[in-house]
């Protein structure tokens, strides 16, 4: 299972703590350190569409209002800390750490 987001993240620390509570192997992919191929990008927005991008972020309010008119890809490749967090690649893909996100991974 692989666990996309940042290390300052309570959102991901949480996940990354409730998934190996449960006994996931969970391995965390920090996006700032090795950033989301274009391959991921473009699954993890066919997946997800423009629910990818953290629009609540700070990284997205300090956005020129002409560069957020940018497509999702080349936001995310730019701004990798713009992707909403976690996302999750264990035995589906899922995006943030609601309710049904964890009863997904049966956590």
């Amino acid at each position: 299972m692989i666990l996309y987001g940042i290390p300052n993240c309570d959102t991901c620390r949480k996940a990354d703590t409730a998934l190996r509570a449960a006994g996931h192997m969970v391995e965390f992919r920090d996006v700032r350190k090795v950033p989301l191929s274009s391959a991921e990008r473009a699954e993890f927005l066919a997946a997800f569409g423009d629910r990818l991008i953290n629009r609540a972020s700070t990284t997205w309010r300090a956005l020129p209002e002409a560069e957020r008119a940018a497509d999702a890809d080349t936001l995310l490749a730019a701004h990798p800390t713009l992707m909403k967090r976690p996302v999750i690649r264990g035995a589906v893909l899922t995006l943030g750490w609601g309710a049904e996100v964890q009863a997904r991974h049966a956590v």
